[in-house]
């Protein structure tokens, strides 16, 4: 079985309910419930940032357990992760590599947040076809084609993946043709951290990516805000030796030991029985699907625990959630279009079937909708230029020619309509009118 090594040690300093002559000020008296087990970096309880000790030791069973060259700690999510990323592709670069990432278009915020801040110049990959903010297909085709027509390679190519609809990009074509142009293909999976334990792996660490971001919260047990970053054995060494700095970079000084122990406490469940019991939930999952196209409804393509549904006919998708919400069913996301639903094996069957039952049969069937019409907006400076610029927020439908000051993304991750320095034309108002943005943040 594996050990817990920070899990032990905040409990049996819980247990000894000594005097604390230390941060935080509530000094172990419960409020919450959880604040005995809240502690700061007291002796021998390591820092997650020049970990020596037990942190240390826990981060290295998150290593083996993933088979990664090394797997660090977030107690900030995988945005932190993500920074570090960005950072560590930036500065290990290649010799003659462009400091740019080229990216498919549905990324995070904290992904534009951290390319202003590193200066990062950004090409953007546009899905051929898409009928959602929220799904960005880029085929290895079309990422070739781009690095083709570049003078060198990019410092590296980004991806999201599994997107917010479920969506999984072809990580094995799409790595193969990173590494032929001698590039490196990170991956934002935040909402797939389970991947890893699938039969046989899913994880985009197996599949061929070099640097990867999971946010250990959104799909295993472990409190909101634990995420991990993968370093590839592929890469060369500077990137495992150097991401603790990376990560201390885009850091707190205070991070939290609450989602520290839940992260080590991780470690032994998926050490455990975690595999079986996804293995379970992912066939439960797979015969609801079923079940729900046999009663009507349109089903997405989807990673394997995830649901995603098209609202029917006449239907807004909002409705559908909220009537869900009143039998004590409360989804991921909804918007006009589509309802997502993520699952774990800590779901029960019982919930599944109250989920089926609520819904019924579905005599409206989805009407298939024309693509989206994405918006390509004239750049006019650069992500940093713009974010650092002077800025006002102003109707939507007043902000046609304005410049774009802090990106505009309807949910994390999407497309953004309009990313920070491109100028906001026709195209993007009729987007900001769709998905209801009443105001948007331009240039003064």
């Amino acid at each position: 079985m594996m050990d817990t090594p920070i899990l032990d040690f905040v409990r049996t300093y819980a247990e000894k309910g000594g005097s604390r002559f230390h941060m935080p000020g509530h000094k172990g008296v419960a409020r919450l419930g959880c604040e005995c087990w809240d502690i700061t970096e007291i002796a021998g309880a390591d820092a997650l940032y020049e970990a020596e000790g037990i942190i240390a030791q826990s981060e290295r069973n998150a290593t083996a357990l993933f088979g990664t060259r090394r797997t660090l700690y977030s107690t900030e999510g995988s945005s932190q992760c993500i920074r570090a990323m960005l950072y560590l592709a930036l500065t290990n670069k290649a010799d003659g590599a462009l400091p740019l990432i080229v990216a498919a278009r549905n990324v995070h915020k904290s992904f534009v947040y951290a390319a202003a801040l590193l200066g990062l110049d950004v090409l953007w990959l546009w899905p051929e076809e898409s009928s959602s903010l929220c799904s960005c297909p880029v085929s290895a085709q079309q990422l070739e084609r781009s690095l083709r027509e570049l003078s060198a390679p990019p410092a590296a190519v980004y991806i999201t993946s599994p997107d917010y609809l479920g969506g999984m990009a072809d990580i094995p074509a799409i790595a193969k043709i990173c590494h032929r142009y001698g590039t490196v293909l990170a991956v934002d999976n935040a909402h797939g951290a389970y991947l890893r334990f699938l039969r046989p792996s899913q994880h985009p660490m197996d599949l061929g990516a070099d640097i990867c971001c999971d946010s250990a919260h959104k799909t295993l047990p472990v409190l909101t805000g634990g995420a991990y970053l993968h370093i590839s054995r592929n890469l060369p060494r500077n990137y495992a030796e150097n991401a603790k700095a990376a990560m201390a970079l885009f850091g707190s000084t205070s991070p939290s030991y609450l989602i520290l122990a839940s992260l080590d406490a991780c470690n032994a469940e998926l050490a455990g029985d975690y595999g079986d019991r996804l293995q379970t939930m992912v066939g439960e999952l797979s015969k609801l699907r079923e079940q729900l196209k046999k009663l009507g409804w349109t089903v997405e393509e989807s990673d394997p625990l995830r649901l995603t549904l098209r609202a029917p006919k006449g239907m807004d998708a909002h409705s559908l959630a909220r009537q869900l919400a009143e039998r004590g069913l409360e989804c991921e996301y909804a918007d006009k279009e589509n309802i997502v639903l993520m699952l774990t094996p800590d779901n029960t069957g019982a919930e599944l079937e109250l989920f089926a039952e609520t819904l019924g049969k579905n005599l409206l069937p989805y009407e298939e909708k024309a693509a989206l019409s994405l918006s390509h907006g004239e750049r006019v400076m650069s992500i940093r230029q713009a974010l650092f610029a002077l800025h006002e927020s102003v109707e939507a439908e007043k902000a046609l020619g304005r410049v774009c000051g802090a990106p505009t993304v309807s949910c994390p991750p999407a497309i953004p309509i309009a990313v920070s320095g491109e100028r906001i034309g026709e195209d993007a108002i009729d987007l900001f009118r769709c998905y209801g943005i009443k105001t948007i943040d331009v240039l003064k």
